[in-house]
């Protein structure tokens, strides 16, 4: 305890310039992703499940890439396999100014998923690898902490600025986010591995050069807590307009920040110290109770409330569900674990879209969020069955 001092530091150039690239693509990821069902609805003129569908197909492209993701990064190296996709999710976030009609975005918004995927593998496999090994769950939290943020920084923008601005405009301001944040990917300076990789991929295409069968179990649970949280991802801005909070939902996601950030480094400290059940466990049941809190507000302070709550407890569960899945692989598979972990997760999110648009339309708003929050404590058994045989199996060995 009285060590912590002369502890390696987190807070690198390298681990600063991957931290800043993820934000600034999941800011433009969570800006869209929440903006743009209201542009598919209003401006385009298409139904409710239209506007999940564009949310839904580029999580589908995304799946499709990851585990082929974690192979071409093998090839190319972590670096250029970075530079590569942030250029190319940088080139087609510009194309969104000019896309007018349903089918074109669609096609758009697959393309935009490829790169994201390959893209959100690559910084992963790296924040793995530049914190160091003692201090990989609060580093990693710190990490997830630009995903976390960019969750409030980018809806926040998005539902802002379409009340005083075009669609076109919004698409271009943010593709200029996009180009200038690309800038710091080419800061990041690591060694090419693509010389050990070329050795290991001559060899037949198995399953696991596609994913890290270790990581599998944890990956699994997280594809329930992406599809409980996928409730609000999705399904937040079309709620708060439905019962007239629509201005107050861009301050849910301040309010998410807010208790994320202040509780990140004591969760991320105690996840290395105490273990994952400390910080896991207690923040299923805290984000179960925002759900229930959720789905019967009626007023903006219970939206808020209901902010808090979620970002109390989902703020912690990501980035310890992927240390988890990272810390069961050997570090050399970094980028297998990231791309498994992440590769469920969107599927959690996808699965989650359909079904919830679904109880939406034929129950009510309320019952989608009793439901999320249902799905939130299934996670605890679930969770809790699998670190009991994991122990078993541990202390067998």
């Amino acid at each position: 305890m009285e060590k912590q001092n002369t502890r390696a530091p987190i807070w690198t150039k390298n681990f600063i310039s991957i931290t800043l690239t993820q934000f600034i693509v999941f800011v433009a990821f969570y800006t869209l992703l929440t903006t743009l069902p209201l542009y598919v609805i209003k401006n385009l003129g298409r139904s409710e499940a239209d506007g999940g569908l564009i949310v839904t197909v580029m999580l589908i492209s995304a799946i499709i890439i990851r585990p082929l993701s974690a192979l071409f990064l093998e090839k190319a190296g972590k670096k250029r396999g970075l530079l590569i996709s942030v250029l190319a999710f940088t080139a087609t976030t510009f194309l969104y100014i000019w896309i007018e009609s349903f089918i074109p975005l669609l096609a758009v918004r697959f393309l935009h998923g490829l790169s994201f995927g390959i893209v959100t593998t690559a910084t992963g496999a790296i924040a793995a690898d530049v914190v160091p090994d003692n201090r990989r769950g609060e580093g990693l939290g710190y990490f997830a902490m630009a995903n976390n943020l960019a969750v409030v920084v980018g809806p926040f923008i998005g539902l802002l600025l379409i009340q005083y601005v075009s669609f076109q405009t919004l698409f271009l301001l943010l593709s200029l986010i996009v180009l200038s944040g690309a800038v710091f990917s080419f800061i990041i300076d690591i060694p090419d591995n693509r010389r050990a990789a070329s050795q290991v991929t001559k060899r037949k295409l198995s399953i696991h050069d596609l994913f890290e069968i270790k990581a599998l179990p944890i990956a699994l649970i997280s594809t329930l807590v992406a599809i409980s949280y996928s409730s609000i991802l999705s399904y937040l801005s079309v709620y708060a307009d439905a019962i007239g909070l629509a201005k107050a939902s861009s301050y849910f996601f301040l309010v998410f920040a807010i208790l994320m950030l202040l509780s990140r480094p004591y969760l991320g400290r105690s996840f290395d110290l105490k273990g994952p059940n400390f910080v896991i466990l207690p923040g299923l049941f805290i984000f179960a109770i925002g759900l229930v809190l959720l789905g019967f507000t009626t007023s903006a302070w219970m939206l808020l409330l209901a902010a808090g709550f979620i970002g109390l407890g989902y703020g912690s569960l990501l980035p310890s569900f992927q240390t988890m899945a990272i810390q069961s692989a050997h570090p050399a598979r970094s980028g297998h674990s990231t791309a498994t972990f992440f590769t469920f997760y969107d599927i959690g999110v996808a699965l989650g879209s359909v079904i919830w648009g679904a109880i939406a339309g034929i129950y009510s708003f309320t019952i989608l969020y009793i439901l999320s929050a249902g799905v939130a404590i299934v996670v605890v058994i679930v969770f809790t069955v699998y670190q009991r045989h994991h122990k078993k199996v541990t202390a067998d060995q």
